[in-house]
């Protein structure tokens, strides 16, 4: 699913206009990565959690060499799936 077949979904399922759904759209997209960026947990109930975690740096190899190389330390987010929407796929 796209951004642009997700707008078109919440715009009908909440009897919205395009441009709101698109603008209520961003607005979640924005406060989560701001969540995020201040290492702030989000969490919706149901569907799931996204937190940041720090990988440490570790060794890899170049799949086109074979040369071993070092890859930096990162934070990345971690989505961890909730009970409800874990159920609902099964």
């Amino acid at each position: 699913m796209t951004k642009a077949d997700l707008i078109n979904k919440i715009s009908e399922k909440a009897g919205l206009t395009k441009e709101n759904a698109e603008r209520g759209l961003d607005a979640l997209v924005g406060s989560i990565k701001g969540a995020l960026a201040n290492d702030e947990k989000v969490t919706f109930i149901g569907f799931g959690s996204f937190r940041t975690v720090e990988r440490k740096e570790r060794l890899g190899r170049n799949p086109k060499t074979g040369q071993v190389i070092t890859i930096p330390a990162a934070k990345v987010v971690k989505f961890t799936v909730g009970k409800a929407l874990k159920e609902a796929i099964q």
